[in-house]
């Protein structure tokens, strides 16, 4: 059976150079059209065959079969966005990817973000290392491999390169994948190539080409093989052409589109049943004069493919949704029942006390939902769409419940009026990002920093442990109210706490004011000796010179202390706890509960 084309999505933080790589290949592409020339769409460039052989060069002969793939189809929307719509059932459509990290900043937020959307879609990927030409003096050889350039740079230039490239692998490693530069690698099923390049010089995009290449035919190919059914595809973005209405920006992954056929796509309410109208692809490159004449009409395509659809009926039509050509005579029932079921499983609505999220694709959403689930966090509502005063009333319910997931994780949708109206008047957080990692992270940290104000109150309401003795030649008062020095041997005391004697446990009554030099403490720690005033005992009848006292803590605090709070007390504190509880436990075997 014949293969396709590998689908390739560059991915990484803005600013990393994905544009600048794809144009300098484009670039180059141009130069050489004569050996097979290269077309361009808003969402995605092929590179034939014979454009991937001008471009690979001198590296060809690493290819003793020749290259058998019949070209490269490299998505070229913003990395990311355009991943997480490059999707069907387990698994992305993309085949492989392109991480672009900047060689002088390492990982930033976006790079973190792109790894566990490429974990989640179980993609495989290589790493341009981009923007060698700005490590500090580097010479840059234009067009030249990375080898040949790194060859002819001064040792010092290359020290500092490689220490910048050994702290991307460290990044790497912290995530636990294993990494190297692609000429050191032995095999490519353990570690991730890292390729170094130059968006601006053209330097190391040869190599980056021979190894998306290499990989694609070594591993990839069951994957390529494509069947002569109807197509199969996945939608990147639903937009509205002058002229057309609105339009499906979609890439083909298996099988063959032909116009007028019956296609079945996934909607916001329901599928969407419609019937091709004309399907446009990208002309030469050359020919890229006025956006308004980008395409052309063709009658048929074939997988892979990045093609904008024209039909009728596509309002509610979702980016990230898949598409399916229904075969002559079948009924599109059986297609819509499969998209519903697909759509189903990422649109979440369930009785769970958990977050609401809302996003602007199909993509984005599973995304999110993913991460969140990775993490820990379970979600209540998963929808697409903006945020209504139904998704607040939503979270309020959970918020009344379990305050941490009363609150609404929004990524490129609006809030409504009357939903912006709700959410103040029941004071629901929503949350909003341009980055996916960074929405989550936010709450995330807000959730943190609330759970920790929380337990640090809860700590603070806790009688903490305390052990005094009764100091020698220091009683001042023998009754109403006794007046005597003690020494803090370990943990805390202070004003209304209670104490007990170590000897029966006998209860003392309430501490009433603390001095430590004739001024009044709110606590007295390990070490300090001090005053104590209290009503109760007498001193000769109750209390004794050397006396050892402990702080009276109740049950539920002592087990709240040893289970969850134990961390929070010093190590004194720690100890005098333990021996209180031996202490109460010889009056109740099992005092404490734990």
């Amino acid at each position: 059976m014949p293969i396709r084309q590998p689908i390739v999505c560059v991915l990484g933080h803005v600013d990393t150079g994905k544009t600048s790589l794809l144009d300098e290949l484009r670039k180059t592409s141009v130069q050489a059209r004569e050996a097979g020339g290269m077309t361009q769409h808003i969402g995605a460039s092929y590179f034939p065959v014979e454009t991937l052989k001008q471009l690979i060069g001198p590296y060809l002969s690493n290819f003793k079969g020749g290259i058998e793939i019949p070209g490269l189809l490299i998505v070229d929307t913003p990395g990311h966005e355009a991943f997480t719509n490059l999707r069907r059932r387990g698994g992305s459509v993309a085949d492989i990817a392109i991480l672009v990290v900047d060689i002088q900043k390492g990982f930033e937020a976006q790079t973190f973000e792109c790894i566990e959307i490429l974990k989640a879609r179980k993609t495989p990927f290589i790493v341009a290392v981009n923007k060698i030409d700005r490590v500090p003096g580097w010479k840059a050889q234009k067009s030249n491999s990375f080898l040949q350039s790194y060859a002819v740079q001064q040792s010092f230039v290359r020290e500092d390169f490689d220490n910048r490239l050994y702290r991307v692998m460290g990044e790497f490693s912290r995530l636990s994948f294993k990494t190297d530069r692609f000429d050191h690698i032995r095999d490519f099923t353990v570690n991730v190539a890292l390729v170094p390049t130059s968006a601006k010089t053209g330097e190391g995009l040869s190599e980056l080409l021979m190894v998306l290449v290499g990989l694609a035919q070594q591993f990839l190919k069951k994957r390529l093989t494509t069947t002569d059914g109807p197509a199969k595809g996945a939608v990147l973005e639903v937009k509205d052409e002058p002229g057309l209405g609105l339009t499906l920006n979609t890439i083909i992954y298996d099988g063959t589109l032909q116009k007028d056929d019956v296609i079945v796509v996934g909607g916001r309410d329901n599928p969407i049943t419609t019937r091709v109208r004309a399907i446009l692809v990208p002309k030469p490159l050359d020919e890229i004069r006025d956006p308004r004449d980008k395409f052309s009409s063709v009658d048929c395509v074939y997988a892979a493919a990045g093609i904008k659809i024209v039909a009728t009926g596509l309002d509610g039509a979702l980016a990230g949704a898949p598409l399916f050509a229904v075969p002559a005579g079948e009924d599109p029932a059986t297609y819509c029942k499969l998209i519903t079921e697909e759509i189903g499983r990422i649109r979440i609505s369930t009785q769970i006390e958990g977050v609401i999220v809302k996003a602007d694709t199909l993509g984005s959403l599973e995304a999110i939902t993913e991460i969140l689930k990775a993490n820990n966090v379970q979600v209540r509502i998963a929808d697409v769409g903006d945020i209504s005063k139904r998704d607040v009333i939503e979270a309020s319910v959970v918020k009344t419940h379990v305050p941490l997931s009363g609150v609404i994780l929004a990524f490129g949708v609006k809030t409504l009026p009357d939903a912006e109206t709700e959410a103040a008047a029941s004071n629901v957080p929503i949350f909003k990002e341009p980055i996916i990692y960074n929405l989550i992270d936010k709450y995330l940290e807000w959730a943190r920093n609330k759970r920790e104000a929380k337990s640090e109150q809860e700590f603070e309401a806790l009688v903490k442990p305390g052990k005094v003795m009764v100091m020698p030649n220091c009683i001042f008062r023998r009754a109403k109210p006794s007046i005597f020095g003690v020494e803090v041997l370990g943990g805390r005391l202070k004003p209304r706490y209670l104490l007990v004697r170590a000897q029966d446990s006998a209860d003392l009554g309430e501490v009433d004011q603390i001095q430590d030099q004739g001024k009044a403490v709110s606590e007295a720690k390990q070490g300090m000796q001090v005053a104590v005033s209290m009503d109760k005992p007498i001193v000769g009848r109750h209390v004794f010179e050397k006396d050892i006292l402990f702080v009276k803590v109740p049950e539920t605090d002592a087990k709240a202390l040893m289970t969850t709070h134990l961390d929070d007390l010093t190590a004194d504190e720690q100890e005098v706890l333990k021996e209180y509880i031996v202490l109460m436990r010889k009056k109740t075997l099992f005092w404490g509960g734990f």
